[in-house]
């Protein structure tokens, strides 16, 4: 059993509890911005009539984003104080369109990793419920209700479900919820709450634990591997491979960084950094696999913040960004080209250094090197060179 419906979307927040510089809903994650994320489903899907959505004044970024979608209908409206206000303002823009008797569908702006199979599952369920529902988990974890920072009690989970959306209920019904709601001072937290104040009971409908809500710093990071994750999965790619390769010219100094480890020599390298051409060309490697450009772009010289920097705390940086995208490294091969230093007596440091900084067995690391039998700028000892090939696996 199917149905035709409206989409509804709130997105008039400041998400100021994510800690983000921006509305969160125009943060990117897995190389889209999180309202799109959140939107493509519903705009992909032949059911959906239309979209009604509420900005705050002055918003220009989201309906530009909600224009390339090319949904059947879509409505603007202004946003309200809180999310039920923004609701209940769309729902009224929707009404000379639409009849009391139509489905909506109201899904958070913030809920990127929503399905179609969730949605489906949704309306398939709902089609056939007195007044609509809603997706939901049960609640498993143990509940504490706190006194400060300390555990006061501990409440009893069963019968819990923690709420999420899309909520779907009949137009006419949920508008006039929310209006009997607010005209009792009551802000009802989301669709489900305004319907169970009207003494409805709205059907409960399992759903995803992927579907989260990004609310707090740490979920964007969640979100952007479940999205980057589903993208590959969609694709039919489960590996990927990667070439990195860096440079550096010898100048003063009494050592040289490879792969984490200080080397000694009667010269160093010039360089913004520290110079450790083994682990830029890591970076190279890692980045490229996972489509992200390349080391200059995401730590350029003109960086002055990375001056002298430890190439470690750049290759950390560059496998959150590669996780990100959904992936992982398996294994890395590293070359050096280069007369001296001759690495010989420090392998077995390089190679514990840089499986650790990669979080992977040391048998899946390899450093070799070779000279230029005294031809070119290596043969004549003005520089070296590093080559890296790596595989990433999606998370």
């Amino acid at each position: 059993m199917s149905a035709e419906y409206w989409l509804v979307v709130p997105a008039a927040g400041a998400g100021r509890r994510s800690g983000a510089a921006v509305p969160k809903q125009y943060n990117y994650l897995a190389g889209r911005r999180m309202l799109e994320w959140s939107l493509r489903p519903f705009a992909a899907d032949e059911r959906c009539r239309g979209l009604a959505i509420a900005f705050s004044s002055g918003d220009e970024l989201g309906p530009s984003l909600v224009n390339s979608l090319s949904f059947r209908t879509t409505i603007f409206t202004l946003g309200g104080v809180e999310r039920c206000h923004s609701v209940l303002n769309a729902l009224t823009a929707l009404q000379p369109q639409a009849s009391a008797n139509d489905w909506v569908l109201v899904h958070d702006a913030a809920r990127p990793c929503i399905t179609r199979a969730e949605i489906d599952a949704l309306i398939v369920a709902c089609v056939g419920a007195d007044h609509g529902g809603l997706l939901a988990l049960p609640v498993s974890d143990s509940l504490k209700r706190a006194s400060g920072q300390r555990v006061f009690t501990t409440e009893p989970r069963a019968g819990l479900w923690r709420a999420q959306t899309p909520q779907m209920f009949r137009l006419g019904e949920l508008a006039t919820a929310l209006r009997v709601a607010l005209a009792s001072s009551r802000s009802p937290g989301d669709e489900a709450e305004a319907m169970e104040t009207s003494g409805m009971q709205p059907l409960l409908v399992a759903g995803a634990a992927s579907n989260i809500k990004v609310t707090q710093p740490g979920d964007f990071a969640l979100a952007a591997q479940a999205l980057a994750l589903g993208e590959n999965a969609r694709a039919g790619i489960i590996m990927r491979t990667g070439f990195g390769t860096d440079i550096h010219a010898f100048g003063p100094g009494d050592h040289v960084m490879l792969g984490g480890v200080r080397v000694p020599h009667d010269r160093g390298v010039i360089a913004h950094s520290d110079g450790d051409v083994l682990l830029h060309a890591l970076c190279d490697a890692l980045l490229g696999a996972a489509g992200l450009g390349d080391i200059g772009v995401h730590f350029p010289d003109s960086d002055q913040s990375l001056r002298g920097v430890a190439s470690a705390g750049l290759l950390s940086e560059t496998l959150r960004r590669v996780a990100e995208r959904g992936w992982r490294p398996v294994n890395a091969d590293l070359t050096l080209l280069a007369e001296a230093p001759r690495i010989g007596p420090h392998r077995t440091a390089i190679v514990s250094r840089v499986s650790s900084l990669l979080g992977l067995p040391v048998d899946a690391v390899n450093v070799k090197a070779t000279t230029c039998e005294g031809l070119g700028f290596i043969g004549r000892r003005d520089g070296l060179l590093a080559q890296a090939v790596v595989t990433l696996t999606a998370l």
